[in-house]
C-alpha cells in the first residue's frame, strides 16, 4: 500500500513540477524580470500573511480553551501542567515527524543566507506553525515572532526556488517573507521592512526596498481583513521636556536589562543543550516552567494581555491568579512583584525554548521592556521623587529592550510607534532605543540569534567582501589532480612522477591515506639529478612536516585567514580523520571571489 502511495506522490510531484517548468518558460518569454519580482513579492506577502494569521488564531484558540474557567482570585492548578504538556507535544512532533530536527530561531535563517544562498527547507513553511502553536498555546513563555519569521522566510525562499529565481533574488524574497510575517502579526508594515533590513539583509541596496514594502503591505492587508482587533490600545501621551533626563536614565536601564537578557538566554540554553535525552529535558524543563508560572502567572504565554493591562493602568491585574492576589491594593507589593517578573521572564523563556519548545525572544523582549518601563516609573512615583507619565515609560521601555536584545533600533522605534500610536514619542523612542542599543552592543557584540553563528565563523556582516567570501563553498574549489606519494618512495622512483606531473607539490600519505607531509619540487631539485644520491634518498627525509591544513568543514573566512597567516599559495584539505582530500589554491579562490562579486553587482543592477 505504501509503495502505491509513494508512486502516486512521485507522479503528482512530477506533474506539478512539469507545469511549473512550462510556466517558467512562458514567464521568461513574456514577463520582465523586475515585474515578476513585484508579482512574487505580492504572492509571498499574501501567503506569509495567511500563515501568520493562522498561527496567531490557533494559539489564541488553544489558550482560550485552556483558560476558559480560570478565576482571577484563585490559583489555577492547570498552570502547573499546561506548559509541560505543550513542550512534550512539541518534542514528540519534532522527534516523530521532523526526525528530531527543527532548526529553531532566526539564527537558522541567517545561516541559510550565509551558507546556502538563502535556501530554506520546505518543511519550515509549516513545521514552525505546528510546533510553536503547541508550545505557546499551552502556556510556554516565549514569542511567536521568531517562528513567524522562519515560516515567512521559508515561504519566500521556496517560492523563489520554485520560480527559478537567482540566488540574490531568492535571499531578497526570503527577506520579503520575514517582513511580511512581522507586518501581519503586528499590523506594522514599516517595522516589518526595517526588521528584514536590520536583522537579515546585511547587504542593502535601494532596489530591495520596493519588494520588501510590497510584501509587508500585502501581509498587513491580509491581517486587517482577517483580524480586526488592535494588538495594543492607542493611549500614549506627548512627552514633556522635563522628562528627557529620565528617558536618558531609562535608556541606560534598558541597556543593562538587555545585556542581562542576552547573557541569561545564552547561558541557560547552553546548559540545556548538553542534556542528552530530549524527553528528560522536556519533562524537567516543563515542570520547572510550570512551577514558575504557577507562582508568577504573568509569565504564561506571550504576555501581550499583561502588557495591555499595564497600558490601561490596570496595574493590580498582574497579581491575578497569584498567591498575592489579596494584596493587590498594596502599591509596594505590585512594585516588587513587577521587579521579580522583570528578572524571571527571560529564565522562563530560556527554559521554554531550551527544554524543547519552540518560540523566540521577540515577544519576551517587549514584555520585559514594558515591565522595565513600569518598574522604572513606578519607583520614582512611589518614592515621590518624580511623577512620570507611566504609560509613556511603559511604551518606550518596550522599544529600549527590543532594541538592545535584537540590536535593531530602527525596528524597535517604528514597531512601537506603529502598534501603540506613539508617534508623539519619537524623540524618547529614539533616545532610549539608541542608548540601549549602544550599551548592549558594547557588552555583548552578538545577539541571541548570532552568537552561535559567530562561533562557527559563518556570521554575515555588513562587509560585502566578507559576505561574498563566506558564501563560497570549499568543496567545489578543491583541486584533486595532485599526484600522491608515499614516505618510503625513493627520489629515483619520484623522477617518473615528476616528469608526467603538472604540479610542483606532492602530498605524502601513509598506508591509511592520511596526510603526513608535503614534498615540493624545490626540496628535491638539488638531488634529483644526482644518480648516486637519488637511489638512496627517500621522500620522508626531504618532505615538510610543518605545514598548515584546511579542514573540509572550515568556512572560507577561516581558509582565507590561513592563507594570510601562513603566507602560502596552496593549502592541503583534510577530513576530520586527517585523510587527504585535495588542495585549495589562493588564485582559484580569488578568481571565484571576483566572479561572484561581478555576478552580485549585475544582479543588484537588474532588480
Amino acid at each position: 500500500m505504501s509503495k502505491n502511495w509513494n508512486q502516486k506522490f512521485t507522479l503528482a510531484n512530477k506533474f506539478v513540477l512539469g507545469w511549473f517548468q512550462l510556466f517558467y518558460e512562458w514567464r521568461v518569454k513574456h514577463i520582465n524580470e523586475k515585474n515578476f519580482i513585484i508579482f512574487t513579492s505580492v504572492l509571498i506577502g499574501v501567503v506569509a500573511g495567511f500563515a501568520a494569521v493562522i498561527l496567531k488564531n490557533t494559539v489564541h484558540w488553544i489558550q482560550k480553551l485552556l483558560k476558559n474557567n480560570f478565576d482571577a482570585s484563585f490559583q489555577n492548578y492547570g498552570l502547573l501542567f499546561y506548559p509541560l504538556i505543550g513542550i512534550l507535544l512539541t518534542v514528540i512532533y519534532v522527534q516523530f515527524f521532523r526526525n528530531g530536527k527543527l532548526g529553531r530561531g532566526v539564527g537558522n535563517i541567517l545561516f541559510a543566507i550565509s551558507k546556502w544562498g538563502g535556501r530554506v527547507e520546505a518543511d519550515k513553511t509549516y513545521s514552525h506553525i505546528v510546533s510553536s502553536a503547541l508550545t505557546v498555546g499551552f502556556g510556554g513563555s516565549s514569542g511567536l515572532e521568531a517562528p513567524i519569521v522562519v515560516t515567512g522566510s521559508a515561504i519566500g525562499s521556496n517560492v523563489a526556488s520554485l520560480f527559478k529565481l537567482k540566488a540574490k533574488v531568492r535571499i531578497l524574497m526570503l527577506a520579503c517573507g520575514a517582513a511580511a510575517g512581522i507586518a501581519a502579526v503586528f499590523n506594522t508594515p514599516i517595522a516589518g521592512v526595517l526588521f528584514a533590513m536590520e536583522v537579515l539583509l546585511f547587504e542593502f541596496s535601494v532596489p530591495y526596498f520596493i519588494p520588501l514594502l510590497i510584501a509587508a503591505a500585502s501581509a498587513a492587508v491580509v491581517s486587517n481583513l482577517l483580524v480586526s482587533e488592535q494588538l495594543f490600545v492607542l493611549v500614549t501621551k506627548g512627552y514633556t521636556v522635563h522628562e528627557i533626563p529620565f528617558y536618558f536614565l531609562l535608556g541606560l536601564f534598558c541597556g543593562i536589562i538587555s545585556v542581562y537578557v542576552t547573557k541569561v538566554t545564552l547561558y541557560v540554553e547552553g546548559k540545556l543543550d548538553k542534556w542528552q535525552s530530549v524527553y528528560v529535558k522536556a519533562i524537567a524543563g516543563g515542570l520547572i516552567l510550570g512551577l514558575m508560572i504557577f507562582f508568577l502567572p504573568p509569565l504564561y504565554g506571550e504576555g501581550y494581555d499583561v502588557i495591555q493591562n499595564l497600558m490601561r493602568e490596570r496595574y493590580m491585574s498582574i497579581l491575578n491568579n497569584s498567591l498575592l492576589y489579596d494584596y493587590r491594593t498594596n502599591a509596594w507589593i505590585i512594585f516588587m512583584f513587577s521587579g521579580v517578573i522583570l528578572l524571571v521572564k527571560i529564565l522562563a523563556t530560556s527554559l521554554t525554548i531550551g527544554s524543547g519548545g519552540n518560540g523566540g525572544v521577540f515577544a519576551p523582549s517587549l514584555f520585559i521592556g514594558a515591565f522595565a518601563g513600569f518598574f522604572f516609573a513606578d519607583f520614582f512615583r512611589l518614592t515621590e521623587l518624580k511623577d512620570l507619565t507611566m504609560i509613556n515609560f511603559i511604551v518606550v521601555g518596550m522599544a529600549g529592550v527590543l532594541s538592545g536584545v535584537n540590536h535593531a533600533p530602527l525596528t524597535a522605534i517604528f514597531l512601537i510607534a506603529e502598534i501603540t500610536g506613539g508617534y508623539s514619542l519619537f524623540v524618547p523612542l529614539m533616545l532610549v532605543s539608541a542608548m540601549s542599543y549602544f550599551m548592549s552592543r558594547y557588552f555583548v557584540p552578538f545577539t541571541v540569534y548570532t552568537k552561535k553563528l559567530s562561533e562557527r565563523g559563518v556570521l554575515p556582516s555588513y562587509d560585502k567582501d566578507k559576505n561574498i567570501l563566506s558564501s563560497l563553498d570549499i568543496e567545489p574549489l578543491i583541486e584533486k589532480d595532485f599526484i600522491t606519494i608515499t614516505p618510503m618512495m625513493t627520489i629515483e622512483e619520484l623522477k617518473a612522477i615528476v616528469e608526467k606531473s603538472k604540479r610542483s607539490i606532492y602530498p605524502v600519505l601513509d598506508e591509511k591515506e592520511r596526510l603526513i607531509g608535503i614534498l615540493s619540487f624545490d626540496a628535491v631539485k638539488e638531488v634529483i639529478f644526482k644518480p648516486e644520491i637519488c637511489a638512496k634518498k627517500k621522500v620522508y627525509e626531504l618532505m615538510d612536516v610543518n605545514f598548515a591544513v584546511a579542514d573540509i568543514e572550515d568556512g572560507m573566512k577561516e581558509v582565507a585567514d590561513k592563507f594570510e597567516i601562513f603566507n602560502t599559495y596552496n593549502l592541503p584539505v583534510v577530513d576530520n580523520e586527517n585523510k587527504y582530500i585535495g588542495f585549495l589554491s589562493r588564485s582559484t579562490i580569488f578568481t571565484r571571489y571576483r566572479n561572484a562579486l561581478i555576478k552580485q553587482s549585475k544582479q543588484i543592477e537588474n532588480l
